[in-house]
């Protein structure tokens, strides 16, 4: 079974190039599927593309990365025939949900001198 790429992409991006790319490499066109949110073509968008093998994963992350992918999320053991919206959209939240963000810098504060030896406990 192949696996299945899922990249987000920004307002900037255009998917009519990426679309021109991804057949420009030998992708089929059965081999992807764009998701719009709307007519406009500067909208966000998801697409997801099918790979057979890890030189194709890498092709593929070439190009997201290329036409500025926002995130990118491999599915293992899924084809195109998998991809509905409803599906890739829940993985795509199950995992951001369990990824583990930086936290923010923490200051801490030493103590100093001053109130030390005025207070007891």
């Amino acid at each position: 079974m192949s696996n299945l790429l899922a990249g987000l992409f920004g307002y900037h991006s255009d998917y009519k190039k990426l679309e021109a790319d991804l057949e420009g490499s030998g992708f089929e066109n059965s081999d992807y599927i764009v998701y719009l949110n709307g007519e406009d073509n500067h909208s966000q968008y998801l697409v997801t593309v099918a790979a057979k093998s890890n030189e194709q994963i890498e092709q593929i992350q070439d190009i997201f990365r290329e036409n500025s992918v926002l995130k990118t999320y491999i599915f293992d053991n899924m084809g195109i025939e998998q991809s509905d919206y409803t599906t890739i959209k829940r993985l795509i939240d199950a995992r951001n949900k369990a990824e583990i963000h930086n936290a923010p810098d923490v200051k801490i504060k030493g103590s100093t001198a001053g109130m030390d030896s005025e207070v007891k406990f």
